[in-house]
């Protein structure tokens, strides 16, 4: 049997990951037929040897194979092999953090093949549900304007809205309701969040949009100095991936070769094949002139940020 499980949302695929393992360890608790590979330098050979085999309990195997889409070896040689594979009683789990190309033949065999589960980012009622769910799972619930704030404020990383709840639960102690005071006292709204709605905003020629984001953090008091390094670093980011992607270098070859957090790296995937090349590197120099006028004292920051916006 084949399972696939991808997605951008690595939190909630890691836990069905996590809940298989866990399922299968139940059954088989000797561990000894549960094998992890690392996709990214795995040899066909080795899984075929790993499935021949033979347990003395005479068990089923679980394998675990993650993020092996960048090796294209492995790919075209599973692909040749593939009846072998779909005939065993065996599991062989396809676990993929990074980004897929979607015209893969790979993903196409596992998506028809196997039994495959995509874990997209939530949003709006769902990530709300979501979080009143988490906090079921504590025994706690939350007022609805503190939940409103709550995403507002992190936004669909799961990985970060999970940290959150955890340190409201225990601020609230046997208080088991979550109200917007303490939302407001403990949650630092995510500005790398709203930098990359205000770069889709760019990106959409949505200047009003971009520039409401924006002046949402000014008005909270955040440094304009400040945004306008995230841009700058953001606009960096999106330089890069879209010189790698124009030299056709594969998702993740661009992962290993920018050396950022993966999160970052898929975000700016998306956001590079809204722009061309030559669009990026005109926006890059107006950040570069911004903070020149900036620091000579040409124009005051907040004047600054909304002209770059005005002229992209």
């Amino acid at each position: 049997m084949l399972i696939f499980l991808y997605g951008p949302d690595t939190y909630r695929s890691k836990r069905k990951l996590s809940e298989i393992i866990e399922e299968y360890k139940k059954v088989h608790c000797n561990g000894l037929s549960l094998v992890f590979f690392n996709g990214g330098d795995l040899k066909l050979a080795s899984l075929k040897e790993a499935v021949r085999q033979t347990s003395i309990f005479d068990e089923k195997k679980l394998l675990v194979i993650s993020n092996v889409f960048a090796n294209q070896d492995f790919k075209e040689k599973f692909l040749k092999n593939s009846e072998f594979f779909e005939s065993l009683k065996d599991t062989v789990l396809f676990y993929e953090e990074d980004e897929i190309p979607a015209k893969d033949k790979f993903f196409a065999f596992l998506k028809k093949k196997a039994k495959a589960q995509n874990f997209q980012l939530l949003q709006g009622e769902n990530l709300k549900k979501w979080v009143k769910q988490e906090l079921a799972g504590f025994k706690a619930e939350i007022s609805p304007d503190a939940l409103t704030k709550l995403v507002d404020s992190v936004g669909s990383d799961l990985w970060q809205l999970s940290n959150e709840i955890n340190k409201l639960v225990s601020f609230k102690g046997k208080e088991r309701k979550v109200n917007l005071e303490d939302v407001e006292l403990l949650v630092k709204p995510k500005i790398e969040t709203a930098i990359f709605k205000t770069i889709d905003a760019i990106a959409q020629k949505d200047k009003k949009q971009a520039l409401l984001l924006i002046h949402r953090h000014l008005k909270k008091g955040d440094s304009p100095l400040y945004l306008l390094s995230m841009i700058n670093f953001q606009f960096r980011n999106l330089l890069a991936v879209k010189d790698l992607m124009e030299r056709r270098q594969p998702y993740g070859a661009i992962l290993k070769a920018v050396k950022l957090h993966p999160f970052v790296v898929k975000k700016s995937y998306y956001q590079a094949q809204k722009f061309t090349l030559a669009e990026l590197k005109k926006i890059y120099r107006k950040i570069f002139q911004a903070d020149l006028d900036i620091k000579t004292g040409k124009v005051n920051p907040e004047t600054a940020l909304d002209l770059l916006i005005a002229e992209t």
